[in-house]
């Protein structure tokens, strides 16, 4: 992958030790940030926070971006692949509910070797797959066996949308094939004694302002396309940041109308299964993570 990476469905094709495709990573593999995350879902996060590794670049360039400063920016630093099993370790010894790794596409190749490597060395944690959605199916079947939980975005619904604010084309359908594979690898959530997800697949989606009608079809495709076990995080945190200012329409945090609406419509099409945030009337700067670079 390092000399002709197809990682992701961009497939730039460079060779990532002399050169940087679209996400603008390299050879190695470089972090933001390693934390005990307690802002994740609560079968997640659980009593002692979610062993969280935090990637920097991205595949995609979303203008409110809240991991803006390693996601776009590319701050961090980089290490070597036994470092990042030596992480994942260290998260367990800490008492970390799983291995939680955030934004991890573009590296997915070095940490699957880091898995494997940490598994040999006493490793038993599941380990949690927290991707924007935007992946490339043969990569996603590659991680199979690796893989326990799937917690992929479904950011938008219209690709007009995903240009405008991700620079990036066919992100539905690509999104969707890859949730899709995801589902057959580990189906509906499995979830042990105390309440904390071992196996399985949560979707997530972020409601933006003023996009409300491209929420109701995302839920919807959810209903009618997956096994309605399967668990959807409806998440309202979305607070303008990095470029959102200049988008007259995201420059502002949803109102209690638009999580109202869109609270109506999961009991109208009749989701079973998930999560909706409560109304995010408090500090948005508790989801965003303190870096370390």
């Amino acid at each position: 992958m390092e000399e002709k990476c197809i990682l992701c469905p961009h497939k730039c094709g460079v060779n990532r030790k002399i050169n940087i495709g679209r996400c603008k990573a390299g050879e190695k593999v470089q972090i933001g940030g390693v934390s005990l995350h307690k802002f994740e879902e609560p079968c997640i996060s659980g009593e002692h926070g979610s062993g969280t590794v935090f990637f920097s670049k991205c595949n995609l360039n979303c203008v409110f971006c809240q991991n803006y400063e390693i996601s776009n920016l590319g701050n961090g630093r980089e290490i070597e692949v036994e470092e990042l099993a030596e992480i994942f370790l260290k998260q367990q010894k800490d008492g970390a509910e799983n291995i939680n790794l955030v934004s991890p596409t573009i590296y997915a190749d070095k940490i699957a070797k880091a898995i494997d490597s940490a598994r040999k060395n006493g490793l038993k944690l599941p380990i949690v797959y927290n991707t924007n959605g935007y992946e490339n199916v043969e990569t996603i079947k590659k991680l199979e066996g690796k893989i326990d939980v799937y917690l992929p975005d479904l950011k938008y619904y219209n690709d007009e949308i995903a240009l405008k604010y991700s620079k990036i084309n066919n992100y539905f359908e690509i999104a969707t094939k890859a949730i899709q594979e995801m589902y057959k690898q580990v189906g509906a959530p499995v979830f042990d004694e105390n309440g904390m997800i071992t196996k399985g697949l949560i979707i997530r989606h972020l409601v933006l302002p003023n996009n409300l009608s491209d929420t109701k079809k995302i839920l919807k495709w959810v209903k009618e396309n997956i096994d309605e076990n399967v668990y959807v995080s409806v998440m309202t945190q979305y607070f303008p940041t990095y470029k959102s200012n200049e988008y007259e329409e995201i420059n502002r945090k949803i109102t209690r109308e638009e999580y109202q609406e869109i609270e109506d419509y999961i009991y109208e099409i009749d989701i079973q299964n998930g999560y909706m945030q409560d109304f995010a009337d408090e500090d948005e700067n508790q989801y965003v993570p303190k870096w370390e670079y």
